[in-house]
């Protein structure tokens, strides 16, 4: 294998792999690489994966989702349809309070759906429920599964980075063991870690996400949302997933029962009593400080500090990149929606120069980020 490449992309969640294969997709000579030897050991392989669309009052994260999940479930339908099951999914309010509100979003859905009474949930083996929505094109895909295969399709590499190295025309790659490799391209999907750069300012934040795989003869057709996600029972399976633990420890926080509050909501929708427990996931999601994904250059943070000092106090010099690095990140708690549309973007942003989407550019949270310094 040459260790010389047009772009390497770090991080082998489902952003670093849709960011590899819609590079390679468009030409590129790609390496996918992860200090772990499989895909998606983190926070994409604890995920419940569902790609179903955002509700609410329209607002832009709510639009950008959605149209993230046009392109997304379309991506997996025509080129990883095994790992993706359009079992539709239901939407249900927390309560009555929350059903109230139900009337105000549907203005605003913007993909097919129909409402479900609470006697249809019933029938469909749903207890518990007030009046719902269901996207009937909505599903859930098989985390690790389907990033593993996108890994199939690209070249892969376990490799640890210890240091990165721009050479005037290409990066170099070091690892602890003193092998290298090169690109023109640095693409970042490391998830809520990163020690390589300074960018603080992008604010990428962990959140702690559980899933839990059952083996169930539970007939349940229809995937589910409330506060936690619940599957439809595909080949015997039903997954329990949620993001929900912000604390800097939550194996302390979770106290050896990560599973505990997820089979306890889910016993209040659903029979769970022959639920036995084959696997457990947790990882840690990454998101930004809007919620908003993160794709596009990276500023060199300290040039600009250097160069223009007077940045903290409200100056907006011209921003100064660190060349050909890229990052594809902070997709929060709907990876497996954002991913797909993000990576397209991005290599269409590498490619062809085509100006990035401003609602996800990294340099929406800079000058902000300085002031408040």
């Amino acid at each position: 294998m040459s260790n010389t490449y047009d772009s390497i992309v770090i991080g082998a969640g489902i952003a670093g792999c849709c960011a590899a294969y819609a590079l390679q997709s468009k030409g590129q000579k790609v390496l996918l690489i992860d200090r772990s030897s499989v895909a998606a050991s983190g926070g994409s392989g604890a995920a419940g994966a569902f790609v179903s669309p955002k509700i609410g009052k329209g607002s832009p994260l709510q639009k950008l989702t959605n149209e993230a999940f046009h392109f997304s479930k379309d991506f997996y339908l025509d080129n990883f349809p095994d790992y993706f099951h359009q079992t539709g999914v239901i939407r249900i309010p927390k309560d009555a309070e929350d059903a109230e509100k139900f009337h105000l979003y549907e203005a605003f859905n913007e993909a097919h759906y129909r409402r479900v009474s609470k006697e249809e949930l019933e029938r469909l083996g749903i207890h518990n429920c007030e009046e719902s929505f269901l996207f009937e094109e909505a599903g859930v895909c098989d985390a690790p599964e389907l990033c593993n295969a996108m890994m199939k399709q690209v070249p892969f590499q376990q490799f640890d980075v210890e240091q990165l190295i721009y050479n005037g025309n290409h990066w170099t790659l070091l690892n602890t063991k003193h092998e290298t490799l090169s690109a023109q391209n640095i693409v970042l999907s490391t998830g809520y870690q990163n020690s390589l750069f300074d960018m603080r300012y992008m604010g990428v934040r962990g959140t702690w996400g559980s899933r839990g795989d059952y083996e169930s003869r539970l007939d349940l057709k229809v995937s589910m949302h409330k506060s936690i996600s619940v599957s439809a029972n595909i080949n015997g399976i039903v997954k329990l997933g949620a993001t929900h633990v912000k604390s800097k420890e939550p194996c302390m926080v979770c106290n050896g029962k990560p599973l505990q509050t997820l089979e306890e909501k889910a016993a209040q929708m659903v029979d769970t009593v022959d639920f036995k427990l084959k696997e457990t996931f947790c990882g840690m999601r990454s998101g930004s400080k809007d919620y908003f994904p993160l794709v596009g250059r990276v500023i060199d943070v300290p040039f600009m500090f250097e160069a223009y000092p007077n940045i903290v106090r409200g100056a907006k010099p011209p921003l100064k990149y660190l060349e050909n690095l890229y990052i594809c990140n902070g997709l929060g708690g709907r990876g497996f929606v954002f991913a797909p549309l993000m990576a397209e973007w991005l290599a269409g942003f590498i490619m062809t120069g085509k100006e990035m989407d401003s609602r996800v550019d990294p340099d929406r949270l800079f000058l902000k980020w300085c002031r408040k310094l």
